[in-house]
């Protein structure tokens, strides 16, 4: 059987629930599904469980515009968010929408009948679902999740103990009284440490380089105090939000204008937690501030357990795996019970989805964003890709929202099909991810990646301020974007129950 949508979402996590929400709240008609290859709702948020798992973005930023974030808590731990987005879906409905355990494996695009067909693997039964919608919208983040970054590393197979991803963290995993190496010094790596110190005989982070880190507050004393004078929750949320997004592109700003300035700051704040007897040289990064993400540190506990000597940084490179642990290629050997390759992820568009339009397939890599939403010569689909210098949600927020407006816009004028078409000299030769950043994951995977724009509506800003206004203030129809109303479109019989919106 068809089974055919207004509107189908590849992904039920952050970007996925959000975007639903906005079809209802915008009063769209649209009828919907969500399609999603996990058995539950949260994306990221229910893949991952090492220990520590948190954000690395604050909640009143991280949390979506339309639902205030309750808590206090700045940076909030995996679960907790994976609770929110959950009971966001409740609460607007949504749960009777999704169809579980469905991964989406190619989208069709007919200009003959004006729709996507999409076939999906029903992963529990192995067999292949066919579903038709007018609109395909694709929620699935940016990378594998099949597959996190694992290099081989030399020797492994002489090692007496354990080693594993945390992408893939295996259930009931006892670390109790063993010696741990995280390899790696990303956001993982700095949540890991404090994390498993508690029970751990000692955690050794080993990184090729340091990473910028900073503390913030474990609660937001601006929202403690408030919540105890009885404000009411929307109200400390919408503040919360404002100075947090102002926050976040100053200093993002100041990172870019000045960044030897904030690299003072920033080193000489770790020197004050990590006292006088730790190296500096573990903690001050080659690059620039900005040129990869900052990692946050909630009250400081990353420098408490290598202060205190629970924890300990070594800064090197991995000359070969021994039985009893790794040697470094200065000659000393850490001891290992269990390591942990915080290497980073693999990247991916679409959660590995193919697309063809009329047949000829789309290379993913070849294309721009129109507006940061629209994928350019892709009829009737839309993306949505978070910022990669402040909180995803932010920009997800913007992206349903504008393709709402799209979707009203096209009902009230009699509209079936819209297309944003760019030119070659629009494209760049650099990925959305940035020139600038220069992670290993954005480098490794920057064949996978859709192009960066070169101007107007193609260049990727990573800015609310300007996407806020282009995204919800500017004409729908400003002369690039092309609509058509098919002639002879059908729409298949066999709806799926209970997917209409308001």
């Amino acid at each position: 059987m068809t089974r055919h949508v207004d509107v189908l979402i590849i992904g039920a996590g952050l970007s996925g629930i959000g975007m639903a929400c906005h079809l209802t709240r915008q009063q769209t008609g649209r009828s919907y599904a969500i399609l999603e290859r996990r058995t539950s709702i949260g994306g990221t948020w229910d893949l991952f469980r090492y220990p520590g798992i948190r954000s690395d973005s604050d909640m009143f930023t991280f949390g979506y515009d339309f639902r205030p974030w309750h808590g206090t808590k700045v940076l909030a731990e995996g679960p907790w968010i994976r609770d929110y987005i959950e009971q966001t879906a409740v609460e607007y409905g949504i749960t009777e929408h999704i169809r579980f355990g469905r991964r989406a494996t190619t989208a069709r695009w007919s200009s003959a009948t004006a729709m996507w067909t999409v076939e999906a693997i029903d992963e529990q039964t192995g067999e292949t679902e066919i579903y038709t919608c007018n609109f395909l919208v694709g929620c699935t983040g940016y990378y594998d999740y099949d597959n996190g970054y694992r290099p081989r590393f030399p020797g492994e197979e002489n090692f007496g103990g354990q080693i594993v991803h945390p992408q893939h963290w295996p259930e009931g995993l006892d670390y109790s009284g063993k010696r741990v190496v995280v390899i790696g010094s990303g956001a993982t790596a700095i949540t890991l440490l404090p994390a498993m110190s508690d029970k751990a005989a000692h955690v050794t982070m080993l990184q090729r380089s340091p990473t910028y880190a900073t503390t913030l507050p474990a609660d937001d004393p601006m929202a403690v105090g408030m919540k105890l004078a009885k404000v009411p929750a929307k109200i400390i949320y919408r503040i919360g939000r404002i100075r947090n997004i102002a926050l976040q592109r100053m200093i993002y700003q100041l990172s870019r204008s000045n960044p030897k300035a904030v690299k003072k700051v920033l080193l000489g704040a770790v020197r004050m937690q990590v006292g006088a007897n730790v190296d500096m040289r573990h903690f001050t990064p080659t690059y620039n501030p900005w040129d990869q993400r900052l990692c946050m540190v909630p009250n400081g506990d990353f420098f408490k357990v290598v202060r205190n000597g629970k924890a300990s940084i070594v800064t090197d490179h991995i000359e070969t795996f021994t039985e009893n642990g790794i040697r470094l290629v200065s000659g000393e050997e850490i001891p290992a019970d269990l390591v942990v390759s915080a290497t980073g992820l693999t990247l991916q568009m679409l959660g590995g989805m193919s697309l063809e339009v009329d047949g000829e397939p789309v290379v993913v890599r070849d294309r721009v964003f129109y507006k940061g939403a629209l994928l350019d010569g892709v009829p009737n689909a839309m993306v949505v890709f978070g910022y990669i210098n402040a909180s995803w949600t932010l920009k997800a927020d913007l992206a349903a929202e504008y393709f709402c407006r799209v979707l009203n816009h096209m009902k009230a004028n009699g509209l079936t099909r819209v297309e944003a078409v760019a030119r070659d000299s629009d494209r760049s030769p650099h990925s959305i991810m940035g020139s600038s950043l220069t992670a290993g994951y954005v480098q490794r995977g920057d064949a996978a990646m859709v192009r960066q724009g070169t101007n107007g509506p193609w260049w990727m800003a990573h800015n609310y301020y300007h996407d806020r206004k282009l995204l919800r203030e500017d004409v729908i129809d400003e002369g690039i974007l092309t609509f058509s109303a098919a002639e002879g479109a059908s729409t298949p019989t066999s709806p799926l129950e209970g997917s209409r919106t308001a």
